[in-house]
């Protein structure tokens, strides 16, 4: 198997980009702005991305039965969205790191206003740091009252082959 890279990368026009910005700041609740950047789209692993200056920052991937844009961990360190989180202990990260779905045990506080189906990134509780990324499987509020189960379903996290490709 080879490794995994960027495939059909090509430049893009900031005006084709209104739907996509549109769709990252319904994600992390921020206004997103790529205007001054240099925005490329392509492909990694059969999924859509997009490129801001060299820095892979988006994905398109399936909420809810539709294709919607999402940040990358890299465009959560970007943009630093103060909605959609899940915070864990530190029990959690290992697991994370090694991309396990994210458990309702681990998470003591979440955004309450998160969907079921919806977009989550997941933040270490004590510095705030972003650590993975993924679909809630209950809603916010649920997620902080589990005991057991798993609470989120991971798709991209820190030392993974999204955040480790060249860009």
């Amino acid at each position: 198997m080879g490794e995994a890279r960027i495939r059909k990368r090509k430049p893009v026009r900031h005006k084709q980009m209104r739907d996509v910005e549109r769709e990252l700041s319904e994600a992390m609740g921020l206004k997103v702005d790529m205007s001054s950047g240099f925005i490329e789209l392509a492909h990694f692993e059969g999924n859509d991305i997009l490129i801001l200056d060299r820095e892979l920052i988006a994905m398109r991937i399936e909420i809810s039965g539709a294709m919607s844009w999402v940040p990358t961990l890299r465009g959560i360190l970007k943009w630093e969205p103060e909605r959609s989180w899940a915070a864990v202990d530190k029990g959690a990260i290992p697991f994370l790191m090694n991309g396990a779905d994210c458990m309702g045990a681990g998470i003591h506080i979440a955004d309450p206003a998160i969907p079921s189906g919806g977009f989550v990134w997941i933040r270490d509780q004590d510095a705030g740091k972003p650590l993975a990324l993924g679909i809630a499987l209950v809603n916010g509020e649920d997620m902080m009252e589990m005991t057991k189960g798993k609470a989120i379903s991971t798709l991209h996290h820190i030392g993974d082959e999204l955040w480790n490709v060249e860009t």
